[in-house]
């Protein structure tokens, strides 16, 4: 069950605010990976960058992914297509120079398609000439970077197709399986926030993300899933915003429950969307952690209980009925040794009253580091 954490972006804390030191930042705290962000504009000048955190990652053996412009119009006429895919082409060349594993990419608008198959049949033909394009890319001039083995050794970086958080936006997670399924050297990108905001708050239980990572399973035949995770508020199915997990209706403890409990099948990287970035990557973590630990507890009990039915000679299930009727015995024995005993009488006050002492001032239990809402004009 390989679990893989980090965050989207150059972690908050990094006081450097370059890939290379947020890769080190990011190291440091334990987790894996991280996405590197291009979702604008790619600059010339970052190249540098990216040919630095390559090596540190081929050396280091660190996940590198990256996620490519939100405002793209695959849908849209030949103008807005082709400008969508020259930033594109941008991404492709950032994801050979970083040995990026996954590349996002959004599709956009429905357009003058709509929903329906044509929509999908003309996204299947765009994704598939850019899976067409990265292997052009990763094997241009083999013998030109000897120094970077990964350009000659290595594999092409995987196209991942996200999911849409708002209904006006073609990628539903049918529409996406469906692309995916069509077209090779694709992946889903399973943003759980979108899928929960265009599902009307879907993801509440671990039984739901059973039921989505089997759909995908039984959809496309893969084991591995790149996934996004971040609170989110939402509302009549559409994404507003992202926000810290603590703050949304969607909760990270039922898919941390799933992975450990029915996950074990599982090679999924998770990339942290939210505002605190890094914080809520270690939130994830530390939640898995607790239900692996909650799972260990649970099989060390059930060991004891077949070990002491077989020195008992009863069975387990007579074993545990016998604990649970020990149990509420011993609660209900509490219960009456609890009993409020009968108070003194009331000493006479004394005839000066005291002093009024002054009331401390309430402390801003609201007062909160990492209490802020930011302006996400990001497109979902």
């Amino acid at each position: 069950m390989p679990v893989k954490m980090g965050p989207a972006g150059v972690p908050l804390s990094c006081k450097g605010r370059t890939i290379v030191e947020g890769m080190d930042d990011i190291i440091s705290l334990g987790l894996e990976t991280m996405e590197v962000q291009t979702v604008r504009m790619v600059a010339p000048q970052h190249f540098e960058q990216y040919w630095q955190a390559g090596v540190l990652a081929n050396k280091t053996d660190f996940e590198m992914n990256i996620h490519g412009p939100y405002y793209s119009e695959l849908l849209g006429d030949k103008v807005e297509r082709g400008r969508s895919l020259a930033k594109i082409e941008a991404t492709l060349q950032a994801a050979k120079t970083i040995n990026a594993r996954h590349i996002t990419l959004h599709t956009g608008h429905y357009g003058d398609f709509g929903r329906g198959t044509a929509a999908n049949e003309q996204v299947a033909n765009v994704f598939a000439g850019i899976v067409e394009r990265i292997h052009d890319i990763w094997h241009d001039d083999d013998d030109a970077f000897p120094v970077f083995p990964w350009m000659k050794n290595g594999t092409p970086s995987k196209i991942g197709v996200e999911t849409s958080g708002r209904q006006e936006l073609w990628g539903s997670l049918e529409e996406v399986l469906e692309v995916v399924n069509h077209v090779d050297g694709t992946v889903p990108v399973l943003n759980i926030a979108h899928i929960h905001a265009r599902g009307h708050g879907r993801m509440r239980t671990s039984e739901d993300y059973g039921e989505l990572f089997d759909q995908v399973r039984e959809t496309i035949g893969t084991k591995e899933f790149y996934c996004h995770f971040s609170g989110v508020e939402h509302r009549t199915g559409n994404a507003m915003h992202y926000t810290q997990i603590k703050k949304s209706d969607l909760n990270f403890e039922p898919l941390a429950e799933f992975i450990v409990e029915d996950g074990g099948w599982l090679d999924i990287t998770l990339i942290s969307d939210s505002p605190l970035l890094e914080h809520d990557a270690m939130y994830m973590m530390q939640n898995i952690e607790k239900s692996r630990h909650r799972q260990l507890e649970r099989k060390a009990r059930e060991d004891r209980r077949r070990a002491l039915a077989v020195q008992s000679g009863m069975s387990e299930a007579e074993l545990q009925a016998n604990e649970v009727a020990q149990a509420q015995a011993r609660t209900g024995t509490d219960a009456e040794t609890s009993e409020p005993e009968a108070s003194p009488a009331p000493e006479p006050e004394p005839a000066k009253a005291a002093k009024a002492k002054t009331p401390a001032p309430a402390k801003d239990d609201e007062n909160d580091m990492f209490d802020f809402e930011e302006e996400d004009d990001d497109l979902f």
